[in-house]
This record gives structure tokens, C-alpha cells and sequence, in this order.
């Protein structure tokens, strides 16, 4: 069963048993518990909870994803997977068996076997308008990126004033359309005397993955 915010849509397939891991195994996430705790034992494991992650790229922003005008959301991990889903939805997907429980919301990243998380580009919807820094990159450059190629000095266009080496971006194009994820390879002043083909920004998730990994991405 896929369930989203939008819509819940039957899906019967052979899933094994949901494996949950507790959030007190995720000390990297910062949790904040103390703000949401609600447990639905019947959608997944009794180890797992509601919970939220500061992601560095919206910083203090991430209270504006939790308490919205149209309700509470909250974040939710099933299968190393998080997604990102309202308190309303919880609660219809309380009655589904999690053998057939397959996602539940928008998934917003997953965790590796190393124990780091990765954001999914199913989240830039999200978390664009609240970014606190951002890169844009020139024309010429666009393809490059939405390919899954670095951001060349060559093919920057601007970036957020004083944003700091190796901190999360949202890139965007010219145009102010959000393109994807990066991690900044050189601060503000480093990329104002950074050499053409040297990396600004790497390259984490972009648009071009809902052509290029379709059947990934939930």
C-alpha cells in the first residue's frame, strides 16, 4: 500500500515483514522527541517514532515543515527510508498491516548501511523555500548538473553571501528554478578567486532523477 498526503492509492505486493531501527540508534539526527512522540504501533514497529532532523540546508526553518497552517506533519522512517508525512495520514494508515505497507507520505532521503542519510530529490519541494543558502548556476551549466555533473567556477552563477565551505545548497537555475541538493566545495570568498574548472559546489540529487532513477525514488 503507497499512501501520500494527497491521495491513498492500493497497492498489493509481497513485502516482507517492515524492519524498523529505533530513532535512538540515529544519535547523528539530533533528535528532538520532546516535540512529537506519537507512536502507531499498528503501522510499524513499536521501536520506531515520529521524530524530525535538522537537514543543514534550511536550518531553524524546519519547525515552519513540522507545524504547517493545514495541520501537524511529521517525519517517519520504515525500511531506512524517512518520509515526510501529516499527522491526518498517520492515522488513516494506522489500519494497514505493515507486510503492505510500502511508503507512507513523500520520502524525504534514506540512510546507507554506513548510517548516513541522503536526501531524495522528492524533498526540494519542500525544503527550497526555506533554504538558507543557495548557489545558482549559469545557463550553460544547467545540463551539466541536472546529469549528475559537479558545479564548475566556470558555470556559477551566484551564491548566498557568506556561505561556508562544505554546507548544504539548494541549487538553483537563473531563473530561480530550484534544480536540486549540493554541498558547497569552496566558501563564498574561496569561489570569488577559485580557478574556472575547479568544483564549487558537489553535486548530491537533481530534477533530472525523476527520468534517470524513476523506480528508486520512493
Amino acid at each position: 500500500v503507497i499512501i501520500s498526503s494527497d491521495h491513498v492509492v492500493q497497492k498489493y505486493c509481497s513485502v516482507s515483514s517492515t524492519h524498523v531501527l529505533s530513532v535512538l540508534h540515529r544519535p547523528q539526527l539530533a533528535l528532538h522527541l520532546k516535540y512529537f512522540w506519537i507512536p502507531f504501533e499498528p503501522l510499524l514497529s513499536s521501536y520506531n517514532a515520529v521524530y524530525f532532523f535538522p537537514p543543514s540546508s534550511i536550518g531553524d526553518n524546519l519547525r515552519i515543515l513540522i507545524e504547517r497552517p493545514d495541520g501537524k506533519y511529521c517525519f517517519r522512517e520504515q525500511r531506512d527510508r524517512v518520509y515526510y508525512v501529516s499527522e491526518n495520514v498517520l492515522k488513516l494508515a494506522s489500519c494497514i498491516s505493515a507486510d503492505h505497507m510500502v511508503s507512507v507520505g513523500t520520502c524525504f532521503g534514506k540512510f546507507t548501511k554506513t548510517g548516513k542519510f541522503h536526501l531524495n530529490i522528492t524533498a526540494l519541494c519542500y525544503l527550497a523555500p526555506y533554504a538558507q543558502y543557495k548557489l545558482w548556476v549559469k545557463q550553460s551549466a544547467e545540463q551539466q548538473f541536472l546529469y549528475g555533473h559537479n558545479v564548475l567556477k566556470s558555470g556559477l552563477g551566484r551564491i548566498t553571501d557568506n556561505t561556508p565551505k562544505h554546507q548544504g545548497v539548494i541549487v538553483y537555475s537563473m531563473n530561480d528554478l530550484p534544480l536540486g541538493f549540493g554541498i558547497t566545495g569552496r566558501s563564498t570568498a574561496e569561489c570569488k578567486h577559485a580557478e574556472p574548472l575547479s568544483i564549487v559546489c558537489m553535486h548530491q540529487a537533481d530534477i533530472g532523477e525523476y527520468i534517470r532513477s524513476e523506480d528508486a525514488l520512493v
